[in-house]
């Protein structure tokens, strides 16, 4: 089997060394090429014809979200942006990018190597599944929201997602009304970066976002987003939904976990909430869903044509937890249906 050939781009010559010596060490990456900017990167990109590109935002002449923009319409390429605690990264998912880690704040050699080993490897690797078609889907533009009419007995809507899931996310969301019933989420993102797309969300959508803590209650018209370093749950507390953010150890290889959101909601809710299932890859949230299902609820996964991952739906479709599997532009017109 051949290697997925990597180009790394970043400004910083001994980051971008590091990157280059710690991709090599893993297995079945190779990287064919590396460039300090987007100029270099554009030449790297005609010459070598990588698998994957990992992005850095900040560079000198032209920034990475300005080089997504005009770089995917012409070489469509999976792109993984390596980004420090920038708001900006969202811009990158919107453009185009497949998924992004957290740069390491330190330069230390052995944090620098685990943090490779550990979180952009594994991100690569993923990348390099997606086909291109899906990369050109990234860049659509999205359709406005529009007003909810009334709710019916589904009093909870909890939604999961991974890979591609926060263009996903955002596309559900955005087409919420103010009178949706209270909605839950876990999107796997790193600590930090929840808080700053909560933050982007509450700007454009006519639902209020915001990430959660413990304590809040759901409430319709709100949305809460789970914190990037901790579980969250859905609980009763004096006949009302609030949630529970609390640290702990990873769930189906994840912290915050799908998983552990709907399976609190399956015991809380039962048949009074809905489940969604998007983009993402592994299983994290199938059994979840599944509980929900059996618990009464009804739920929707992501189709594949539509997926730029097609892991957490598929394993839920395969297993028996999704009521309704749909391509992404559907979804919101069918929660909708459904609580008529």
């Amino acid at each position: 089997m051949q290697n997925i050939k990597v180009l790394v781009v970043d400004d910083s010559l001994m980051f971008r060394k590091f990157l280059v010596q710690g991709l090599n060490e893993q297995p079945g990456l190779e990287v064919v090429a590396e460039a300090r900017d987007a100029y270099e990167a554009r030449d790297a990109i005609v010459k070598f014809r990588p698998d994957v590109m990992t992005l850095d935002i900040e560079m000198p002449r032209m920034n990475g979200f300005e080089f997504l923009k005009k770089l995917l319409p012409q070489y469509p390429m999976p792109v993984v942006m390596v980004s420090a605690l920038d708001g900006k990264v969202f811009d990158a998912m919107q453009a185009g990018a497949v998924d992004f880690v957290n740069k390491p704040t330190s330069m230390d050699r052995e944090e620098i190597r685990r943090f490779i080993r550990q979180e952009l490897a594994v991100k690569v690797k993923i990348a390099s599944t997606v086909k291109k078609s899906k990369l050109k889907m990234a860049v659509h533009t999205r359709h406005a929201g529009t007003d909810f009419v009334r709710p019916g007995k589904r009093e909870i809507i909890a939604i999961g997602a991974s890979t591609g899931g926060t263009e996903a996310t955002r596309e559900v969301i955005e087409n919420f009304g103010r009178n949706i019933p209270g909605v839950v989420i876990v999107q796997h993102m790193p600590q930090g970066f929840t808080s700053m797309y909560a933050d982007r969300l509450n700007d454009i959508c006519q639902v209020s976002v915001k990430e959660a803590k413990s304590g809040d209650i759901v409430k319709p018209g709100q949305v809460l987003i789970a914190p990037g370093d901790k579980h969250m749950r859905l609980v009763r507390v004096n006949n009302m939904y609030q949630v529970e953010c609390k640290a702990g150890e990873k769930v189906s290889g994840h912290c915050p976990s799908v998983d552990v959101l709907f399976h609190s909601v399956a015991k809380v809710a039962g048949n009074k909430a809905m489940g969604i299932i998007l983009t993402g890859m592994g299983k994290d949230g199938s059994d979840g869903l599944l509980a929900m299902r059996k618990a009464g609820a009804v739920t929707i996964g992501q189709n594949e044509e539509s997926c730029i991952v097609y892991g957490m739906p598929k394993v839920a479709f395969d297993i028996g937890a999704v009521n309704y599997q749909l391509p992404l532009d559907q979804i919101s017109d069918k929660v909708y249906q459904l609580l008529r």
